[in-house]
């Protein structure tokens, strides 16, 4: 049974509870009902619905809730730019929601949160608190939590929901929109040798030219071609030579394999990537050696197919991590992070650095590199920029200029 109303001194405001309750008539005139928490809230409230009746933009409130709400939704995203939305895209957005491929429920995901929530009862509060959760949760492999990237990720999926709810009509503003600081720092443990963002930490040029060594001699050209093109692991494994034009040096990056299928890259953004003379010469000494066709795979596993990254991780790249004196944190990504940093430290910036690895800005590049950087950044000499600029400015760009002192 709920609490009975008791009048306030405000005509049409009532205490209700622990609550406020509030009436008004709508633009038909009938009357309808609202609450809030204080009698503060309860007077801001009747005044703004009185205001929106007044000037024709009175909405009715929405009952319908976040979980069904989303469920509707995924099925017909399209995306908030021009772009559009990539089907890899959706499959994690429905996934960080909480719903199966078939949109069904399944019990984790955003929906464990929200899901009985009515789309107008989720407050900045309900968001921030989400937010903490995630930030709070262990990670599925390995120690500590997740990362703040994969809180983001998760995030993601929730303000584009609400901010299409928006645009339906179905809620007044999104509880989502000019929210600073949703996801907490990372706690930084020095003493576990630890970066400050948790998934970015790049090999050391000794380090990476003892892991080389340590390789097996047939798969080590696969693993100095992820250090200096700054390649996805998806990305490697899917060149073909149809897409090396060896004679001018050039890799064109036009397709990842990515959760069993054949995909443009990430972000759907093919790129060109310049290849070191070293690098060039070694993969048409490979061509030659295998009598490789245009469409066939550059890099494959033993038998011939297509690389297995589970594999080639655990039996090859592990394994001489460890005997390397590296340690078990290496995977297939620090290589990419090893090739942006040592471009960093050879002077290029960040546009350069975005353009090369396929990043979307220059300014998540710098972020997500810098803090490996700060104790090896130069002073600037801007007397001598503008000359070695203009001298170089081609060389620069066409050869990361580490290459040839790694493969000498």
């Amino acid at each position: 049974m709920s609490a009975p109303r008791e009048k306030t001194r405000y005509p049409g405001i009532y205490k209700r509870g622990t609550r406020y309750s509030f009436t008004y008539r709508d633009n038909r005139g009938r009357q309808r009902f609202g609450s809030a928490a204080t009698l503060a809230e309860a007077k801001v409230a009747k005044s703004a619905m009185q205001a929106d009746v007044a000037r024709g933009e009175f909405r009715a409130l929405s009952r319908v809730t976040f979980g069904e709400y989303a469920r509707e939704w995924i099925g017909s995203y399209t995306g908030r730019t021009r772009h559009g939305v990539g089907p890899d895209t959706l499959a994690d957005y429905r996934k960080a929601l909480g719903l199966d491929d078939a949109g069904n429920p399944t019990r984790a995901g955003a929906l464990a949160y929200f899901g009985p929530m009515r789309l107008t009862e989720i407050e900045p509060r309900h968001v921030r608190e989400y937010a903490a959760q995630l930030a709070s949760r262990p990670k599925q492999r390995g120690k500590g939590t997740l990362s703040p990237d994969t809180v983001r990720l998760a995030l993601a999926p929730v303000k584009a929901l609400l901010a299409t709810a928006v645009e339906d009509g179905l809620i007044r503003a999104n509880p989502t929109a000019g929210l600073r600081n949703l996801i907490p720092a990372p706690v930084v443990d020095l003493a576990d040798d630890e970066d400050e963002d948790g998934d970015v930490k790049a090999l050391r040029e000794d380090e990476l030219a003892a892991l080389l060594a340590r390789l097996p001699e047939r798969w080590r050209l696969f693993h100095e071609f992820l250090a200096q093109t700054g390649l996805r692991i998806g990305e490697a494994i899917e060149v073909r030579h149809r897409d090396l034009d060896l004679g001018g040096q050039w890799l064109h990056v036009r397709r990842r394999f990515y959760r069993g299928r054949v995909a443009k890259p990430k972000g759907r953004k093919t790129r060109r990537v310049r290849l070191t003379e070293e690098m060039a010469r070694s993969l048409w000494t490979q061509r030659k050696e295998t009598r490789a066709h245009d469409d066939d795979l550059v890099f494959t596993a033993d038998k011939g197919g297509r690389i297995d990254q589970s594999n080639l991780m655990s039996r090859v790249l592990k394994r001489a991590a460890r005997d390397a004196g590296v340690g078990d944190w290496v995977g297939f990504h620090t290589f990419r992070h090893t090739c942006a940093t040592m471009l960093f430290r050879r002077g290029w910036n960040a546009v350069q650095v975005q353009k090369f690895l396929g990043h979307s800005d220059p300014g998540f590049t710098l972020r997500r590199y810098i803090h490996l950087l700060d104790a090896d950044l130069p002073a600037p000499n801007f007397g001598e920029f503008r000359t070695y600029e203009r001298r170089n400015s081609s060389r620069r760009m066409s050869e990361p200029p580490w290459a040839a002192k790694l493969m000498a």
